[in-house]
């Protein structure tokens, strides 16, 4: 019952945040520099063409009446139409924000398995060689630029081994009936794996660190020398006992995480050529299109307020006593 209203009550503050968020985003998008008018209406058009084009997309309107219009509309669902594509937004950004997400989902469990045991692995066998090593490779992936990690593996599996595809998503010329059919099949898994792994490797450093410092507490509380003194295997103690208390910490920063996953797509997805939104959301701000660098960045807001609800729900999961505040 307790978890139910602790599940319930950061729903709540979930939707406030993203009701500020949409908000934000409206005005936001309103006060920068630059008339969106002149990138999608023809100049040698008669000024009543142009306002007839401006009333259809609700600019002639005062900003405060666009807002009302705007959430009235977003809680039909409605995203509005985009002003380079003349078609709904949420249409367009549709597809390109599965593709990214997938990446990203992908990447994302690919960071926080191999943090969550190496970093355990790593504080177990502390003030080792194995411990110092595998600290300095962290922090060597952290600190170099995902592009030039990204370059690096096509280097070596693309050009010079020739076993992954350069880029993109799917090898051209392919035609499926259906989502599935476009997602599950081999030639999908082998685009996927050089993007997924170098956004892994650069994410992964973050949890494997924080879980190790996490670890090294973990293994000086008392329980830990009980559980030895039981006579209990060194394996069964940091999985079964330390592992599960040194995982808070953690799990507090994958929603942090993945909001920079996800934010941070655009230098993955031009290295690999991957069609999500990065393209989308710079050429949508660069053209003042405001309902679809409006859909993007909303869209990013809901997984990343997903992700911290997940979290949020795993944390009070993991110990209980969350839930009682």
């Amino acid at each position: 019952m307790r978890l139910l209203k602790y599940i319930t009550k950061r729903i709540l503050v979930m939707l406030l945040t993203l009701f500020v968020l949409v908000t934000i985003l409206f005005f936001l998008f309103r006060v920068v520099p630059g008339d969106p008018v002149s990138m999608f209406i023809d100049s040698g058009l008669d000024r009543e063409s142009q306002e007839l084009l401006l009333k259809h997309y609700g600019l002639d309107k005062p900003i405060g009446q666009q807002y009302i219009i705007y959430i009235k509309n977003l809680l039909k669902g409605d995203f509005g139409n985009s002003f380079q594509y003349g078609k709904s937004a949420l249409e367009v950004i549709a597809e390109r924000f599965c593709n990214t997400m997938i990446l990203m989902v992908t990447s994302l469990i690919i960071a926080f398995f191999i943090g969550i045991t190496a970093g355990a692995a790593l504080a177990w066998k502390r003030n080792t060689k194995f411990d110092m090593i595998g600290t300095i490779i962290a922090l060597i992936v952290r600190c170099a630029p995902i592009f030039w990690t990204g370059m690096i593996l096509l280097s070596i599996f693309a050009f010079k081994l020739k076993i992954l595809p350069l880029g993109g998503m799917n090898t051209p010329g392919m035609r499926f009936d259906n989502l599935l059919e476009k997602y599950l099949n081999f030639d999908f898994l082998k685009h996927l794996i050089l993007p997924a792994v170098t956004a892994a490797l650069y994410s992964a450093a973050t949890p494997l660190l924080v879980m190790r410092t996490s670890m090294l507490e973990v293994i000086k509380e008392d329980y830990i020398e009980l559980a030895r003194a039981k006579g209990l295997k060194e394996k069964r103690i940091m999985r079964k006992h330390a592992m599960r208390t040194a995982l808070l910490p953690v799990v507090t920063i994958f929603a942090v995480q993945a909001g920079f996953a996800i934010g941070g797509s655009v230098l993955i997805e031009t290295v690999f050529r991957w069609p999500g939104m990065g393209r989308e959301i710079v050429l949508a701000v660069s053209f003042r299109d405001y309902p679809l660098a409006q859909t993007a960045f909303l869209l990013i807001g809901v997984m990343t307020a997903l992700f911290n609800l997940i979290a949020d729900i795993l944390y009070a999961y993991l110990d209980p006593r969350v839930a009682l505040d």
